[in-house]
């Protein structure tokens, strides 16, 4: 009697299977519902881009000068012709991008820092770091790498490279790194001024409270603006060209100017599309991961 009434109740326990959570009858019916709108959803949107698509297409095939524009811009033979040259050249865009890059960013944190410095001893600091991203923010890029690339030279400077790579990258650094400071400043005003305090509290200093307090905080909230920086970067290194480098942008120019048919220029912005989407989804992914942990209660 006593075995079977242990049975019973080991059958009868909270972890047995009768006791296993079930969903009620409305919430099984409302998960039901919510799977049938997201079917129909995904469907209507489907359609709708699968038409849009198509009429699009039958809009430019259609247009009286669809065949010149496809032999000029569109041409098969060409683009097999372009596309090992434009992938030779783009290895000086990716070396641009990550050299640039990585000086962006600590130049820009410093500007950043700089601008911040409080008390009345870096006031001229302070004026400096301001007067500076307000100049290089002010002043088109294009203008910035015609006299960085033709001025530089000009002035005979001893020991100075006249190098039209390096002194277009140098134009990439100075006129980036006002956008990055912005952005890193923007990170460092959203820290509450409790954060500092609290540490100032504990006895670190202000450099010591920077370093360990806000600026990782910071950094963490500006991630997906970088990125997106980043991904201009990327873009604005085809303007080294205008000196003479020859880039991917620049080989799609020599070959296109050889038979007048511009699909190397349509290669090479296919090839930058190519790069630029992957980081443009990770920036998306890091912005959206942030929204949720922020509406959840976590930690940026």
């Amino acid at each position: 009697m006593g075995t079977e009434s242990a049975s019973a109740l080991r059958k009868e326990s909270p972890t047995g299977p009768d006791d296993r959570y079930r969903p009620s009858d409305r919430r099984l019916a409302h998960q039901a519902y919510r799977r049938r709108r997201a079917r129909r959803s995904a469907l209507i949107a489907g359609a709708s881009t699968l038409v849009t698509a198509v009429a699009l297409y039958l809009l430019v095939v259609s247009s009286p000068g669809w065949e010149r524009t496809r032999e000029t811009f569109f041409n098969a033979e060409y683009a097999r012709r372009a596309l090992p040259e434009v992938l030779k050249g783009l290895r000086i865009n990716l070396e641009l991008m990550l050299g640039c890059g990585a000086l962006i960013l600590v130049f820009g944190l410093l500007l950043a820092v700089l601008r911040t410095l409080r008390g009345p001893v870096f006031l001229p600091v302070r004026l400096l770091a301001t007067a500076y991203v307000d100049f290089f923010l002010g002043l088109p890029m294009i203008i910035c790498l015609l006299i960085m690339i033709t001025g530089v030279p000009a002035l005979r400077l001893a020991g100075v490279t006249t190098d039209p790579l390096l002194l277009g990258g140098a134009a990439l650094v100075l006129t980036y790194s006002a956008y990055v400071s912005e952005v890193f400043r923007a990170g460092i005003d959203s820290v509450h001024p409790s954060q500092r305090a609290a540490a100032r509290s504990l006895g670190l200093s202000n450099a010591q409270a920077m370093r360990y307090v806000v600026l990782p905080q910071a950094v963490r909230r500006v991630v997906p603006p970088l990125l997106n920086n980043l991904v201009s970067l990327q873009k604005d290194t085809g303007l080294v060209s205008i000196g003479g480098a020859i880039d991917a942008v620049y080989a799609a120019k020599i070959i296109a100017s050889r038979a007048f048919n511009y699909t190397p220029y349509v290669v090479a912005a296919l090839v930058f599309i190519a790069l630029t989407i992957p980081l443009t989804r990770l920036t998306d992914w890091m912005t959206a991961r942030m929204n949720r942990r922020q509406h959840q209660g976590g930690a940026v």
